[in-house]
């Protein structure tokens, strides 16, 4: 294969990926988003290469279980409003120091629920967040939604359009989701309606093998004024009102110059705004507020990698790595496309490669395109085809595959010419 095939693989292999931009559900069984290990479960969603076939819901029967004429469940199979509530504290008792997402998993189906307000406690009704996530890149501390891997939940099997029967319930748990930290697990299946509403206490539990985490220790320390503008700031922000946002977030790192996520929010803020260089400025002093604070890097990283600036890429994303190197997939992900535009294919190929051994039930397809494209400028024909056909066969629906199947195309030539050379030369006297 020419070298002009394989540097057009290099520069092709970003906006490919993009299209097929998944990344790993949140958690894994018992976790929240901090517990997040690499090859959860697939959620049973139809188009999905891999997944079973939904068993569908007959009324008054367990979904996805066998029936048998004439089982009924004991659950009234009526819609009506459930409300849960509940507190959410530290492993030594103390309130989360930021706002933590309250998720409902729902037979492998992530839905962000809520968020805890600021002493940790948190009411809803079920159903009344419109969307659920897939995305294992949807951080518990944004804030705002990453916009991947949302897909409304009337599109969802399961997910009821209209209010909740109890029968709904069966195969979801309540959990809550912070980076670094596994959470204790509710389980819904036995909830019913008329029950009381109040949760009582979920408990994150640090992991510790995790230095880096979304939530700042400076932030203990904010004073009160600070506090208040902060989560003015963040509020308005998270309704679109940036400059009201902006004005809010100056004053709280005015008050406070080492409030980290008062920086951090300042940031996405001058992000949205289309503003680089502010954005820039405020994660670099969150990170000098807060060394540890990892969600500036993973922002950084993102618009190095838009710019181009692959060996920002990589620095950012080792430091990432080394911080936190169980909940931040993309990191990986990012660290490899760096090093292979750089040339560094051993480094890339360790990045791809813990990837793809991770990401057993498929749920990250772009790790085995990445993984495919390293193999193949290395020559490792036999290996780059496999990872490409895996890329093909699990890509979720609507991605355009022509650049893929191209490339496939091209390694399976040079696949076939090395077997020839090879038989060709067993052959000789």
């Amino acid at each position: 294969m020419k070298s002009a095939h394989l540097r057009f693989w290099v520069l092709s292999l970003m906006p490919v990926l993009a299209v097929a931009d998944l990344a790993f559900a949140q958690g894994r069984p018992g976790g929240g988003a901090g517990a997040t290990t690499p090859g959860t479960p697939a959620p049973n969603v139809p188009g999905n290469p891999g997944t079973r076939n939904p068993t569908p819901n007959i009324p008054g029967t367990i979904p996805g279980q066998p029936q048998t004429p004439g089982q009924q469940l004991p659950y009234p199979d009526m819609n009506r409003p459930i409300f849960l509530s509940g507190k959410v504290v530290m492993d030594d008792g103390s309130k989360p120091p930021e706002p933590v997402a309250i998720e409902r998993v729902c037979n492998g189906i992530v839905r962000r629920e809520q968020f805890t307000d600021s002493k940790g406690h948190f009411s809803f009704q079920l159903g009344q967040n419109n969307y659920a996530y897939t995305d294992a890149s949807t951080s518990a501390a944004d804030g705002i939604p990453n916009s991947r891997g949302i897909n409304s939940v009337n599109n969802m099997p399961g997910m009821p359009s209209r209010g909740f029967s109890e029968r709904d319930l069966f195969g979801c748990e309540l959990r809550a989701s912070l980076p670094g930290f596994r959470s204790d697990v509710v389980n819904l299946a036995n909830h019913r309606a008329m029950d009381n509403p109040d949760l009582g206490t979920i408990v994150l539990h640090r992991l510790g093998n995790v230095e880096g985490l979304t939530i700042s220790a400076t932030s203990m320390a904010a004073p009160k004024d600070a506090r208040k503008a902060y989560e003015k700031g963040r509020e308005a922000a998270s309704k679109g009102k940036l400059e009201d946002g902006q004005k809010q977030l100056e004053k709280a790192v005015e008050v406070y110059p080492k409030y980290a996520v008062a920086w951090y929010e300042l940031g996405k803020v001058h992000q949205q705004n289309k503003d680089i260089e502010g954005a820039r400025k405020a994660f670099g002093e969150a990170l000098k507020a807060d060394p540890k604070f990892i969600s500036p890097y993973d922002n950084m990283a993102q618009m190095a990698a838009q710019e181009q600036k692959w060996d920002e890429v990589a620095d950012i994303t080792d430091r990432m790595i080394r911080l936190n190197p169980v909940d931040f997939p993309n990191a990986y992900y990012l660290n490899g496309v760096a090093n292979l535009n750089l040339h560094r294919l051993d480094a890339a190929q360790k990045s791809a490669s813990y990837l793809v051994s991770q990401d057993t039930n498929h749920r990250m397809p772009r790790a085995s395109y990445l993984l495919g494209i390293v193999l193949a400028q290395k020559q490792d024909w036999n290996g780059a085809a496999t990872q490409l056909r895996t890329f093909i066969d699990h890509a979720p629906p609507g991605s355009d595959l022509e650049t893929p199947k191209k490339q496939l195309a091209d390694v399976e030539r040079a696949l076939a010419t090395k077997d020839g050379s090879a038989e060709k030369k067993d052959d000789k006297p």
